[in-house]
């Protein structure tokens, strides 16, 4: 009795040693590690893995080397060759051989036998992996951003014309690929890039580089460039005189992976340009980062990070698998570029270790809730509201869009506005130079245009093309019942200028107008093309003053009869709204990694990139995560020193803190990589605190207080002072500056009259019945989530 219980426990082993394996480690001893991408989003025909020796661990890189001689492996039932290699942090094995969809990759002993092994799901490198159909038709670029013909990869009649070298067509590519290829770079001592002699002469306007361990070497940069998910890469790595085009040699890369990412608004159906600026980014190179990029992750081509997070994720697995793991992967990007950090880190948190966000936004399709705003509330005073003086005064004109006015800069178009009996002011608010035309390329199908489209085939294949944004992400937002993109602008029960009136800058009799009037915007599926300064010329106004449009008001719903009838507003819709947040489209304050949120000061410019943005995106991180240790805030002061050219103010030149961030950075993951346990927050090193700094990059002060006063009743910090912050159209209305709010909540106008909506303001029983139809469903309840956000 006591040796058969002795021995089956040992037949037991030995038997499991040799099942047929599912995915986990056969032994307790070995396991694979897939370190490329996740195992179910694997890209092309390779994958780089580790072997993990768990319960024996060797210290030595001879004992791993024979190890690993004992070892073979086998993918889909055949033994392979892979290839072995050194990495930064222990061995790493590049298969090859995937077929596209379910493979498996097998680790065995050659004499016991199966060991472990792993599923992988092979997608092609061209996508899609989770992004749904891909958008057609895609207009290529690489023949005018490098001069490359695409692949010839369609026999059907539509696609890009690909040409061979005299010219001729010799057939169609749907996807835009090309074949990768590398070149070699060096960096003058003028600071401009040029072509590495193929003859291995050393250029004597060869530039240094002083790489971050200390040593000095020429300033050579290997560029590779292809497609990958159909957009343009690149792969810069610092190289030497000498090196092969595919040695990948990483002697001068200080293991670090910056990841450039790139702003502008786009709406698809383009493969995009390529910024060698951004691509060959020399203050990083020269430190020895690795720097990638695509155009796939630049959102002027197109604004559906959904495709943007796919993109980004396969072009960090073919560096990977060409140069082996990085230390850590950190992120640089301004605007959109900044806003593909918050988004990308709430989706795929494996992605990046930390970024540095610049003149960044929480996301993109929360900014179309109030910059939607924009153009009702201009037309509204330019033309619904012209005899009312208070319009006239640039500032006043903050009261209902709540960004920032100044008289510095005046309206482009004053002279014509008052020639065709328009109101006008002597300045602007951020909506004019820095948001018009924003709206009708979100939401007006009819604008919009694609480089190189004219080449497209067939002719007129472009003509059905419906450019907005929703379209764009309609794998996202879905269709409606008419096969129309489903939208999310609405402003049902937003009580515009809500505080103007509080505050007694408007009277009852003015808000009540104003609300009666401003109205909504139409439909996509409704709206007619654009007219001028979009399109036309100002002769085509002086033939026909109703082609001047600066608002987009013709794609307006506004009242029939002068106010009479209240304008309808716009409703938005709930599965859209809600398909926006569930594809993590909204930033919904999900921060899985340190970042310096930098933004250099321009408030008084009226740029585009109004400073409350960095702390939306701290109000949403405290909202979702208890606090926003892992976010600090930094601005630099460029406000202009001249103002005497109005066209063209003197901006200062102003110190970039990018670098001084990325530094700090570097000690921070390095301190989460050493002790995890404590989280980001408590591995922040001295250095990362939020500040503000002079022109010249001086600190001014920082400190858990400098930003108090704006998210909360403290007395105003140093920062706060000497940076004024402005709101948006939806804060003056009653919400809140997280600002993430397509379709507020609603209570009723009783409700609203009683529980100090108006504050000491009220109204006649006529007013009150007027506020009842001018809001029939009730109004904005901001205590309340929006009606679209997912419970939970």
């Amino acid at each position: 009795m006591r040796l058969k219980l002795l021995f089956t426990p040992l037949i037991i082993i030995l038997a499991v040693a040799w099942l047929p394996l599912t995915g986990h480690a056969a032994t307790p001893d070995y396991d694979l590690k897939v370190l490329s991408s996740s195992p179910d989003q694997v890209t092309g025909e390779d994958v780089l893995v580790q072997v993990l020796f768990k319960d024996h661990p060797i210290g030595s890189k001879p004992a791993v080397k024979s190890r690993l001689r004992q070892l073979t492996f086998w993918l889909n039932g055949q033994p392979v060759n892979p290839e072995i290699r050194a990495g930064r942090h222990g061995h790493e094995v590049l298969v090859s051989g995937l077929r596209e969809g379910e493979n498996r990759l097998e680790l065995h002993h050659r004499r016991q036998g199966p060991l472990a092994s792993v599923d992988l799901t092979a997608y092609p490198v061209t996508g899609p992996i989770f992004s749904g159909p891909q958008q057609y038709p895609f207009v290529c670029t690489v023949t005018t951003e490098l001069g490359k013909q695409p692949l010839v990869d369609t026999d059907g009649n539509t696609g890009f014309p690909v040409l061979d070298e005299q010219g001729s067509q010799v057939g169609l590519s749907r996807d835009c690929s090309i074949e990768s290829y590398v070149t070699f770079v060096y960096r003058t001592t003028g600071g401009s890039w040029a072509i590495l002699p193929d003859d291995g002469s050393r250029p004597d306007d060869m530039a240094k580089a002083q790489l971050t361990d200390g040593r000095t070497v020429d300033f050579i940069v290997r560029q590779e460039r292809g497609t990958i998910n159909r957009f343009i890469y690149s792969f810069a790595t610092l190289a030497e005189a000498g090196d092969q085009p595919w040695e990948a040699s990483t002697a001068n890369w200080n293991g670090r992976l910056l990841f450039h990412f790139q702003g502008g608004v786009g709406i698809g159906h383009s493969q995009g340009s390529i910024s060698n600026s951004r691509a060959l980014q020399p203050d990083t190179l020269q430190k020895g980062y690795a720097v990638i990029y695509s155009t796939g992750t630049r959102t002027s081509p197109h604004y559906n990070l959904q495709v943007g997070g796919e993109t980004a994720l396969m072009v960090k697995e073919h560096f990977i698998k060409r140069f082996g793991m990085p230390d850590y992967t950190v992120a640089i990007g301004g605007s959109g570029g900044g806003i593909q950090q918050y988004v990308y880190s709430q989706n795929h948190p494996d992605l990046l270790d930390g970024g540095v966000p610049q003149y960044s936004y929480p996301d993109m399709v929360t900014q179309t809730i109030h910059i939607g705003d924009c153009e009702l509330l201009e037309y509204y005073m330019d033309a619904t509201d012209r005899g009312n003086s208070k319009w006239q005064t640039t500032s006043n004109r903050s009261w209902l869009v709540g960004l920032n006015s100044n008289d510095q800069y005046p309206d482009p178009f004053a002279q014509i506005k008052q020639m065709l009996g328009y109101s006008t002011a002597p300045g602007m608010t951020e909506c004019i130079p820095a948001w018009r035309g924003l709206t009708p390329l979100v939401m007006n199908p009819h604008f919009g245009w694609a480089e190189n489209q004219e080449l497209m085939q067939p002719e007129g294949v472009m003509d059905d093309v419906r450019w907005t944004h929703y379209s764009d992400a309609k794998n996202i937002y879905g269709v409606d019942e008419n096969g129309e993109p489903r939208t999310l602008f609405d402003n049902v029960g937003v009580q515009y200028g809500l505080k103007a009136l509080r505050e007694g800058n408007v009277t009852r009799q003015e808000f009540l107008k104003l609300n009666a009037q401003v109205g909504g915007w139409k439909q996509p599926s409704e709206m007619v093309q654009e007219g001028f300064p979009f399109l036309g010329s100002v002769s085509d106004v002086l033939a026909d003053p109703t082609t001047f449009d600066p608002w987009s008001s013709r794609n307006m719903n506004l009242s029939p009869d002068g106010g009479a009838t209240p304008a309808p507003r716009t409703e938005g819709d709930l599965e859209a709204i809600r398909a926006a947040y569930n594809s993590g489209l909204v930033f919904d304050g999900q921060l899985n990694m340190p970042v310096i949120d930098w933004r250099h000061y321009l408030e008084e410019v009226l740029d585009m990139h109004n400073s409350h943005q960095s702390f939306s995106a701290r109000q949403r991180i405290i909202n979702r995560m208890g606090d926003a240790g892992n976010q600090v805030i930094w601005f630099t002061d460029a406000r202009p020193t001249d103002y005497s050219d109005p066209d063209e103010p003197e901006p200062r030149e102003e110190f970039n803190q990018t670098w001084m961030a990325l530094e700090v950075l570097h000690d921070w993951i390095t301190n989460i990589q050493q002790d995890p346990g404590l989280g980001i927050a408590a591995n922040r090193p001295m250095e990362a605190r939020d500040a503000c700094f002079n022109t010249d990059g001086t600190l001014i002060d920082a400190g858990d207080t400098v930003w108090n006063g704006i998210l909360d009743d403290e007395a105003s910090g140093t920062c706060t002072n000497r940076f004024q912050t402005y709101t948006t159209s939806r804060m003056e209305a009653g919400g809140s500056i997280e600002g993430s709010v397509f379709k507020c909540s609603l209570k009723s106008v009783d409700t609203a009259l009683s529980d100090g909506t108006y504050g000491a303001v009220s109204f006649t029983a006529e007013q009150i019945t007027r506020l009842n139809a001018i809001f029939p469903d009730g109004v904005c309840d901001y205590s309340q989530p929006d009606q679209g956000r997912p419970a939970g």
